[in-house]
């Protein structure tokens, strides 16, 4: 049986945005530089965006223990490049891993590329030139790695022209995903007529737009951020600010943003104008998915009684858009087994590795979930080839 992770980063080098970026965004290069105590930042034309640190699967303590530590003013004990396995940032040493784990290929996320996104925004110009030099660098991996590492692009909707183009691009290398926000773009909503050729350029190009947790644009008011309030936008220097890698209110909320976006592309028909358009939603949960479907049905049904008529007249129920057109990565725990029952066969197994929250024992772990891939291979492959455009 092939095994397919459908959820994996890799951590970027610090020199990628500098060496990968368009030359006339060259000052707009995302970097990395230690601060006096001697810990690594992620920063942005000299402005700290977040701490870099060295994840241990299944340890999460680790991260916050950090940040205690530079919040309490203390030296920094280690120097994260210094401690940074070789299997979290070389694609040769991820593949002996994966090897280990009897895994035979892997979709693969950037690391830092989640952390940024809804900072640059205002900067639309330098966060879609740091996208690009992801993407450039990404487009390396297919041949690379001998098609086992599926890298996903970082793209936006905001400039038809340049997504086309990248997507062009990504597609002639073999990179067929491509990670992008859930939210408005320029206050329209992804159903929005001014987006479809974005849409068109996707199923074009045979990439895959997928939403993964990340730091993008909100869809949710700011004010509701509460442990931001003091500095949410602000260089985190003073050791008592809080600065926090993941708000509460997005964790507890975390697949409400791709549910969202996803009821928007379906009940405007998005899908019946785009048909081979397909759609991964991965890192954002998955036990909201049988709800979610009764209440997408239901809700169309009530109102269009209700009002007495429907946004977009759609060729089939709302549900089986997501069926047909959506794959959802459920870790372990989620037990996708009774999920796939209550369903249907759309999930996606994933390690997350090497995030603190994820696993270094994937497979072990959907052992004990009676999830083995001799007995679903749509969960341990089917679903991500799907994705893959196979």
């Amino acid at each position: 049986m092939t095994v397919i992770d459908c959820d994996q980063h890799l951590v970027e080098p610090a020199s990628l945005w500098a060496e990968h970026i368009d030359p006339a965004h060259r000052d707009d290069a995302l970097g990395m530089a230690d601060d006096e105590l001697g810990y690594t930042w992620l920063t942005w034309r000299g402005r700290r965006l977040q701490l870099a640190d060295v994840h241990q699967p299944g340890n999460t303590n680790s991260n916050g223990d950090l940040r205690n530590r530079r919040r309490r003013g203390e030296r920094a004990a280690t120097h994260y490049g210094d401690t940074l396995p070789a299997e979290h940032t070389d694609p040769a040493a991820r593949l002996a891993w994966m090897d280990a784990q009897n895994i035979d290929e892997a979709i693969c996320f950037p690391n830092y590329g989640l952390l940024w996104e809804r900072t640059l925004s205002a900067d639309r110009p330098a966060m879609l030139a740091n996208m690009g030099a992801w993407n450039r660098w990404c487009t390396q991996l297919p041949a690379a790695t001998g098609g086992r590492l599926h890298p996903v692009a970082h793209v936006s909707l905001a400039d038809a022209d340049w997504l086309d183009a990248q997507l062009a691009t990504l597609a002639a290398a073999g990179v067929h995903l491509a990670m992008m926000a859930p939210a408005p773009v320029d206050g329209r909503a992804l159903s929005h007529p001014d987006l479809d050729r974005g849409w068109a350029s996707f199923a074009h190009h045979d990439v895959t737009p997928v939403f993964h947790v990340a730091d993008q644009p909100r869809v949710f008011d700011d004010c509701w951020f509460t442990d931001m309030a003091a500095r949410p936008e602000a260089e985190p220097i003073d050791p008592d600010s809080p600065d926090p890698l993941a708000p509460v209110l997005e964790s507890v909320f975390l697949w409400v943003p791709a549910a969202l976006a996803l009821t928007d592309l379906v009940l405007n028909g998005t899908f019946d104008r785009h048909p081979d358009l397909r759609l991964g939603i991965i890192e954002l949960s998955s036990i909201w998915v049988p709800q979610y479907l009764l209440m997408l049905d239901g809700g169309y049904d009530f109102t269009a009684r209700l009002n007495s008529r429907v946004p977009v007249t759609l060729a089939h129920r709302p549900s089986d858009y997501v069926l047909h057109h959506v794959r959802v990565a459920s870790f372990s725990y989620e037990n996708p087994a009774r999920l796939t029952e209550q369903t249907g066969d759309i999930f996606m197994a994933c390690s997350d590795f090497p995030h603190s929250e994820g696993t270094a024992t994937p497979l072990a772990d959907y052992d004990r979930a009676r999830c083995v891939p001799a007995d679903r291979p749509a969960l341990f492959a089917g679903n991500a080839s799907f994705l893959l455009g196979r």
